[in-house]
């Protein structure tokens, strides 16, 4: 076979393939708010921005990559390029520090952003470009601007978004510190874990802005007052992302359990509540107040901003539960 018929084959498996995936987001209701984002989905090829990947396997890590000698084995990267799941995309000393999301949680958060036409959006967290080529696809190239501390990463990022065709700005730098020369912002959305929200973000937004983002195991979605203010719920979802590296990194201990039960060391919702409250809470402390109040869902707990205080609360902003992020 040759070259041009294996780039087609491939391009033909590539498009049915990611036919196959906008088909299983769509059943799973993750844009059900916003189904506008299929067009989105089913435009950019997400292959194309993971030239190569990473599969867990014993003993490590098996690379995938497109230009790989054995044609079975490029089918099998471009199948995996549109599995429903993360695709780790870099390693540094073994431990992930890159990675393209699951397509559905995407799906769901860019639903759950809200944005209309002609909204100028910021992304914390470049990653391999894919989702700054859908923000792009849906708002347009200047409206989109996407962000990360390393160079290799932005670098990396530009180029599979001009091989797309789509080319939003792209920044090197920190995205704690958020990308002042281009705001004002009408929305945020982080794809990196943060500790706090960077309260330098609240002043690169307009009025009214709405900022999404991984915190603790959830996300939180933010509607922001001004430059000082923000207040928002978590979301239902539980999400689990790298976290932010640069100023807002936040690096995590050893737990010591102190005889909570196991049926709550497992519970993802109790795990919620112990990361979030993790510099206030003792795990007994935490596991006390979630039995006493129905092991309450993430729906139930929020978080404020009001000048240089920050913290999560569980039911109303003002108490009685109330734990100090910054």
């Amino acid at each position: 076979m040759g070259t041009h018929a294996l780039d087609r084959d491939l391009t033909e498996l590539a498009a049915s393939a990611r036919a196959a995936l906008v088909r299983e987001i769509d059943a799973s209701g993750a844009w059900a708010v916003d189904p506008v984002w299929r067009e989105a989905f089913e435009a950019v090829p997400r292959h194309l921005f993971v030239p190569y990947y990473y599969v867990g396997v014993r003993g490590g890590y098996e690379r995938r990559w497109g230009e790989n000698p054995d044609p079975r084995a490029r089918e099998r990267w471009v199948r995996g390029a549109y599995v429903d799941a993360p695709l780790a995309t870099r390693l540094r000393d073994g431990e992930l520090v890159s990675s393209s999301s699951q397509p559905s949680l995407m799906a769901m958060m860019l639903a759950a952003l809200r944005v209309r036409d002609g909204d100028r959006v910021l992304e914390i967290g470049a990653g391999t470009g894919y989702n700054a080529a859908l923000l792009a696809h849906r708002l347009g190239d200047d409206c989109v601007t996407t962000v990360d501390l390393e160079p290799e990463i932005t670098e990396a990022a530009r180029r599979h978004l001009a091989a797309a065709g789509y080319h939003p700005v792209v920044v090197t730098g920190d995205g704690a510190r958020g990308v002042p020369q281009r705001a004002p912002f009408d929305r945020i959305i982080a794809t990196c874990t943060l500790s706090s929200v960077p309260v330098g973000w609240l002043a690169q937004c307009r009025p009214g802005a709405r900022i999404l983002s991984p915190l603790a195991t959830g996300l939180i979605a933010l509607t922001v007052r001004d430059a000082g203010h923000a207040e928002g719920r978590f979301l239902h979802t539980p999400a689990y992302f790298v976290p932010l590296r640069g100023a807002d990194r936040h690096e995590e201990g050893f737990v010591e359990w102190g005889g909570v039960p196991r049926r709550a060391r497992e519970n993802e919702l109790f795990r919620f509540l112990l990361t979030l409250t993790r510099d206030t809470l003792e795990p007994r402390e935490a596991y006390t107040l979630w039995e006493r109040e129905g092991q309450p869902r993430r729906e139930r707990y929020g978080i404020t901003v009001s000048g240089e205080r920050e913290w999560a609360w569980l039911d109303d902003p003002e108490g009685p539960y109330a734990w100090p992020l910054r």
